[in-house]
């Protein structure tokens, strides 16, 4: 996901009698609350980001932090006062009307929060809609909407009218209509927040099933920074029209810009969002080949009381303990005979929250594997708690601040 879709340089967005004004009060210093004592609201002030191809990319803050008027200016259903927006390095600005209805018909979709239905249209006639306005023939435009309907999980509803159907479901009828273009990019407005919290989280899931399978550039827009941290790939905070932060759902974590975004994301539940990868430590480690004395020396040198036991192409293959070793090295035994191949593993995406259970019980240091069983590293007790704590920094080396 390094390629650039979205490019939005320097945009700036004012409501009001005399903009061009309000551009030279912005550039004078001049703040939000100024600005509207003179009947100036500014909705944008001089954003600038990058939306990358495949990523679902979430622009979240309170209501009037200017998220929607952004979103908005992405397909130019709201035009900057300054500043440009590309799609593909062509400027939307500079597009005639038919360039710009050709984007929005083949690049960009949006799904709206009020799921926008026409009452007297079947859901698959609702799903037909754009494909019709583009005048695509009847039969293919029933075969993509179908396609559309199954990909959403809605298969067979096709003849129902929305009013037969929950919000969920009309919320997968918008979703489906914007997938029926086969869009580069989804817009999607506060897309889940009509719905109530069980019928929003299962909507959260079927989005990221669907993305696993599109792999589509996704922007959207929330209130909810639950929704963001487990949505996002990354998130734009925005206050009062400016951007505040960029950055991954960790990164905000663990790297809030200022003291604002600490406020912002004091009560997030770090045990949803923080992985194995963020609160392991380098494995201290040991081959079949050195033996127990070798093992037991270096466990005595580090303070440890066991070691990770790799082979050459440090896939993990067991554990030993200082006690066994010490046993082996007296009894002639070799590390191969003490190897403890029970050993508890996650991955590195796994949450901490689904982790507690597994490291209270387990002997040793849970370890961390990646898909071909190569040892990553480890997690111990203490290292989980500290970074439910807030300590989630990590040296170079891999150990904890």
């Amino acid at each position: 996901m390094t390629n650039t879709i979205i490019e939005v340089r320097n945009v700036t967005k004012l409501f009001g009698p005399n903009t061009e004004s309000g551009l030279q009060l912005l550039e004078q210093g001049y703040n939000k609350e100024k600005l509207a004592s003179k009947g100036i609201t500014v909705g944008v002030n001089k954003v600038s980001l990058d939306i990358r191809e495949g990523e679902i990319f979430v622009i979240m803050g309170l209501s009037g932090s200017g998220k929607s008027t952004l979103v908005r200016m992405l397909n130019r259903l709201i035009d900057p006062t300054s500043g440009e927006v590309l799609i593909h390095g062509k400027d939307l600005m500079k597009m005639n009307k038919s360039q710009l209805r050709k984007v929005r018909q083949k690049s960009i979709s949006m799904v709206f929060q009020k799921f926008a239905l026409f009452p007297h249209r079947t859901v698959l006639e609702n799903v037909e809609y754009g494909l019709e306005i583009q005048k695509v023939e009847a039969e293919a435009r029933r075969e993509k909407a179908l396609q559309a309907l199954e990909l959403v999980g809605l298969k067979g509803w096709g003849d129902k009218l929305p009013d037969e159907l929950s919000g969920g479901m009309q919320q997968r009828v918008g979703l489906a209509r914007a997938l029926a273009n086969d869009p580069e990019v989804l817009l999607m407005d506060e897309a889940f927040s009509a719905l109530d919290p069980l019928i929003r989280r299962d909507m959260q899931d079927e989005l990221l099933e669907l993305q696993d399978k599109m792999k589509k550039t996704i922007i959207f827009i929330t209130h909810d920074l639950d929704e963001a941290l487990r949505i996002g790939d990354r998130i734009a905070l925005m206050k009062d029209g400016s951007l505040v932060q960029i950055g991954t759902p960790e990164e905000m974590l663990t790297q809030p810009a200022n003291r604002y975004v600490e406020r912002f994301i004091e009560d997030v539940d770090l045990s949803k969002v923080l992985t194995a990868a963020h609160v392991m430590r380098r494995p201290e480690t040991t081959t079949l080949d050195r033996g127990p004395r070798v093992a037991l020396e270096l466990m005595r040198e580090l303070g440890i009381s066991n070691l990770f036991v790799i082979n050459r192409s440090k896939v993990l293959l067991g554990v030993i303990t200082a006690e066994d070793a010490s046993a082996a090295a007296k009894s002639g035994k070799s590390i191969s005979d003490i190897l403890i191949t029970d050993v508890p593993r996650v991955e590195p995406d796994m949450l901490l929250g689904d982790m507690f259970e597994l490291t209270s019980s387990a002997k040793v240091p849970v370890s961390v594997v990646d898909n071909q069983g190569k040892l990553l590293g480890v997690i111990v007790r203490g290292a989980l708690l500290g970074a439910l704590a807030g300590n989630v920094n990590q040296s170079e080396g891999g150990e904890p601040k």
